[in-house]
């Protein structure tokens, strides 16, 4: 071999001995992340997170899709409390929130369509607007008149607007309130990536689009986020969903929901949210409105909190301070106080006299 054969050679070595330095780096990083993050004290660990409340019923919504839904609670209760939950979940990230509001008010929680116990979207529907129309599938089953205080996170929060969109009246009539935490109304990318970013990945989406339409390569990109080991998938979860005190037991209860999640999910309810604008439907929401919303939150940022307050006619912003996307898990008691105290409020007032209501 000539010198420069050789110094080439040596070149190459000394590269892949680099590389492998920095990955050996890499993962012992990694691992002592994972070991730190692990370490922390979990007061939930024995908490029974995938516990359902109560018995199991089916509603056939509006174009044949089954929806599990699950009811709780005294049927003398002065109100309902129906809880929609965020993307890839189900109802039980409402744990926390059926537990101590069933006590004293009728709750019910369902699977959105395509998760959980629910059947997939018929004909593969999952745009919002069906979501809006399986929650007034949802009311129609369990509550006659009202009054209902709707609880949406995320994809939920969408799915009340949209059916604020559809169906104005019901709000008013028997929905007496909502709360809408950790969601937005339109411009997600715009609200994650920043402007630019959000044009970038707008010009991208469709190409995206036909990339994840190949069921093999959406699915590799689903084992990656959620299924690509134990540790690799809590590290995902904490980083895009959680603040840095999240109960490692929550975590994994999120990252083993997500998981299950079926691919069409994943691909069309995403492709849905990032084509999203219900920002003409707040002006239907016109009763009391909880605008929740988390310091770190890096899915639904509170600009996307203060974008939805500005347009409600009539709501008020709470903001969680370290906390991520997932408040109603990671901040349960705060979160509880929270929506306790606003649906009395909300009770109250629509109990009020009509003078008294709108002084």
């Amino acid at each position: 071999m000539s010198p420069k054969g050789r110094r080439r050679g040596r070149t190459l070595v000394l590269a892949a001995g680099g590389i492998g330095v920095a990955a050996a780096a890499a993962v012992t990083a990694e691992r002592a992340l994972i070991r730190r993050a692990r370490a922390r004290p979990d007061p939930l660990r024995n908490e029974p997170l995938a516990e359902r409340p109560g018995p199991e019923q089916r509603v056939r919504s509006f174009d044949g899709t089954e929806l599990a839904v699950n009811v709780v609670g005294p049927d003398d209760a002065p109100a309902t409390v129906v809880f929609a939950h965020g993307f890839t979940l189900d109802m039980t990230a409402w744990h926390f929130q059926w537990r101590a509001l069933s006590a004293r008010y009728r709750c019910v929680l369902y699977d959105q369509r395509g998760h959980g116990r629910s059947s997939p979207g018929a004909e593969g529907d999952y745009t919002l607007e069906a979501m809006g129309r399986d929650l007034k599938a949802v009311l129609d089953a369990t509550v006659t008149d009202g009054p209902v205080v709707l609880i949406g996170h995320s994809l939920g929060g969408m799915s009340i607007l949209a059916l604020a969109a559809a169906h104005p009246e019901e709000f008013g009539r028997r929905v007496r309130g909502v709360v809408l935490a950790n969601t937005a109304a339109s411009d997600v990318l715009r609200a994650v990536l920043g402007n630019l970013g959000s044009k970038a990945a707008l010009r991208m989406l469709p190409a995206a689009r036909r990339f994840v339409s190949d069921p093999k390569r959406a699915d590799r990109i689903r084992e990656r986020l959620v299924g690509g080991g134990a540790d690799l998938a809590f590290l995902i979860a904490r980083a895009t969903n959680f603040g840095p005190h999240a109960a490692p037991s929550v975590i994994d209860h999120v990252v083993s929901i997500s998981a299950r999640a079926p691919l069409e999910v994943w691909t069309d309810v995403m492709a849905s949210l990032l084509e999203m604008d219900l920002g003409h439907a707040l002006e239907h929401v016109r009763v009391p409105t909880l605008v929740v919303a988390s310091d770190l939150d890096r899915l639904t940022p509170p600009a996307s909190a203060l974008a939805l307050k500005s347009k409600l006619p009539d709501a008020r912003l709470v903001e969680l301070e370290g906390t991520g996307h997932c408040s109603m898990l990671e901040r349960p008691e705060r979160f509880n106080e929270l929506v306790e105290g606003f649906v009395a409020e909300a009770l109250e007032r629509a109990s009020a006299p009509a003078h008294e209501a709108g002084a």
